[in-house]
């Protein structure tokens, strides 16, 4: 559907002055906003703007607790917030399907993907065959849809359930489509598969699709429309076009500068002094087939080999089942390699345990998800100081190197006397770091430490990596799926594909000049690549 018929048809679904609180806190503060058939909108703001709470509330999937103290939300004209629960039950699935942000979540363990497409249709009345849930499964990309229908949710990758979840809520094929975060934990090509599957399904139905995210690469792939949220009001609108090349709002600029124009770092000369020597690591699991099935096997190193300097910092990039964080733990003595040879800080990590034993402490990790790395029944002092006491650091002393490093880190001394649940998601992860520098490691090893967290909090974050490495000369291997972070603070790429080192170089040369059809792939699959300019290459050379 074109922009100008869009503009002519009525809207599809009105928000308006939408109000939403708890316990007398208001949390959305009128928000008002309108979709057509045809039309994505994209609400786009970081943690605690409000976009997610305004979605639930279109849905009537407020959390307990939520109230709409204002407003209305009509679907067709019919007054949404009207309605009891036995009446959005009704309007959920049939007229409004969801599509949650974590997949895994969003699904039920104990039962088989097509028991659980049946049960949607099964809550509306609605008979469904084997055939048309096969159909269903081909619709969303699967090309062998019994073995998926027979299949339970742990046993598929990060985009293939949310493939199911998207199959879920096109099933009866709703009027809208409403996606909260849907790719904020895949990776880059996984990702663009899920986005260019939303919007086929959006152009094949016709439906109107709400998409929440704090991404403006996801924004210029797929909205057609922006509004900008903060702190629960609407602080910009309009079309992406507008947004992009004229944005209003401070803080909507600020968000842009917080996700384009990555540069990539120069080439440069190299201590002589290598930290890490990996040759010819290999690693293989036996996954198991299920029950009457042999086990399989899954190769996660296959014969991996690379060198880091001291001072270094080396990313290693690839999509999920690549290895790279199967590397990591190596790295760390987290995984045991079946064969090769691991040397660290001229220690053969793998010779003997006394040798790994050795390097304690000198290689530490800064895990993925802030909320889940750190214990919340401990207070933020006794979590750092398991490490340093556990090392023979006198218990003074370590409350001193604790302060120094949560100071480093950017948070204040009281820090230490909190629990985990005072912190944002930003805060955790400077606290995490912090639990790794305490030790003064050789090597930090870095696991996607960003993925989770909003734009301009995933720059705070690459900003203070940048800093400890400075001040601390630290070695980093630096894990990501996402080249624009990769581009900003490695010196060296290495991309890796199914256990396999593809291609290894210095980072400027490996973006502008990618040798491997895969990397290509990689680069291609950014979103918003050519609206944002996300990953740039030296003078004159093209993204």
């Amino acid at each position: 559907m074109s922009a100008g018929l869009r503009e002519e048809a009525p809207p599809l679904l009105g928000v308006e002055t939408l109000r939403v609180g708890v316990g007398g806190m208001p949390l959305v503060k009128g928000v008002s906003f309108d979709i057509r058939a045809g039309e994505t909108l994209c609400l786009v703001g970081e943690s605690g703007s409000g976009k997610s709470v305004t979605a639930s509330a279109i849905a009537g999937l407020l959390a307990t607790g939520l109230t709409v103290t204002g407003g209305e939300v009509r679907l067709e004209g019919r007054a949404l917030t009207r309605l009891d629960e036995a009446a959005m039950r009704a309007v959920r699935g049939r007229e409004i399907g969801f599509v949650f942000q974590e997949p895994l979540s969003a699904l039920n363990p104990v039962m088989r993907v097509d028991e659980q497409i049946r049960e949607v249709f099964r809550v509306h009345d609605e008979p469904v065959t084997d055939a048309q849930i096969h159909e269903l499964l081909r619709r969303v990309g699967y090309r062998d849809p019994g073995r998926i229908a027979r299949s339970y949710p742990h046993r598929l990758s990060g985009g293939q359930r949310q493939r199911i979840v998207i199959a879920m809520a096109i099933a009866l094929k709703p009027k809208l489509i409403i996606a909260d975060e849907p790719t904020t934990a895949l990776d880059v090509t996984t990702q663009a598969q899920v986005l260019s599957l939303l919007r086929d399904i959006r152009d094949e139905v016709g439906c109107a699709m709400l998409f929440i995210t704090h991404d403006f690469g996801v924004v210029a792939d797929i909205a057609d429309r922006v509004v900008v949220m903060r702190h629960g009001e609407v602080v910009e609108a309009g079309t992406v076009r507008a947004i992009f090349d004229t944005p209003q709002a401070d803080y909507t600029r600020h968000l842009l500068a917080a996700v384009g124009g990555h540069e990539a770092r120069k080439a440069g000369a190299l201590s002589p002094d290598l930290v890490i020597e990996a040759h010819d690591l290999r690693k293989v699991y036996a996954v198991s087939g299920g029950m009457l099935k042999p086990r399989r096997r899954f190769v996660a190193l296959d014969g991996v080999s690379l060198a880091v300097a001291r001072g270094e910092t080396l990313g290693i990039i690839g999509e999920s089942g690549s290895g790279k964080s199967t590397l990591a733990k190596a790295i760390v003595g987290l995984v045991e390699p079946d064969g090769g040879r691991l040397v660290i800080d001229g220690i053969d990590a793998l010779s003997s345990r006394r040798a790994r034993r050795q390097l304690v402490g000198r290689t530490q990790m800064v895990f993925q998800d802030p909320y889940s790395s750190l214990n919340p029944r401990r207070r933020i002092i006794d979590i750092l100081s398991d490490g340093p006491l556990a090392a023979g650091v006198l218990k003074e002393q370590a409350r001193r190197d604790i302060a120094a490093m949560l100071h480093l880190v950017g948070l204040p001394e009281d820090a230490a006397r909190r629990y985990p649940h005072a912190f944002s998601g930003g805060q955790r992860q400077r606290i995490a770091i912090a639990r790794a520098l305490v030790m003064r490691p050789s090597v930090l090893v870095a696991d996607e430490p960003v993925s989770a967290l909003d734009v301009s909090i995933q720059r705070q974050i690459l900003d203070l990596f940048k800093t400890v490495r400075e001040k601390l000369s630290l070695t980093m291997l630096f894990i990501t799926h996402d080249l624009r972070v990769a581009a900003e603070i490695c010196d060296r790429l290495a991309i890796m594909r199914e256990g396999r080192v593809v291609e290894y170089g210095w980072t400027e040369e490996v973006i502008a000049n990618p040798a491997d059809d895969y990397t290509r792939q990689l680069l291609a699959a950014i979103p918003g690549q050519a609206t944002l300019g996300a990953v740039s290459g030296p003078a004159g050379a093209p993204a």
